[in-house]
């Protein structure tokens, strides 16, 4: 689970656009990128190469 104080500040390092917490994928998404970002054991791995691309019926 990610605390919602670090939802709060963390931004996509590719746009600056706010994340949305996907609990089930264990991931950050940025709709505006179309990437998801992992989170490891609690962490959040904010790197594009680390990304995966979202598929079409994934975005919002």
């Amino acid at each position: 689970m990610i605390d919602p104080r670090l939802l709060e500040v963390l931004v996509c390092p590719v746009t600056r656009t706010k994340l949305r917490y996907d609990a089930d994928a264990q991931e950050l998404v940025s709709e505006a990128a179309g990437l998801a970002y992992p989170v490891r054991d609690g962490v959040p791995v904010m790197l594009p190469e680390e990304a995966r691309s979202l598929g079409e019926g994934e975005r919002r």
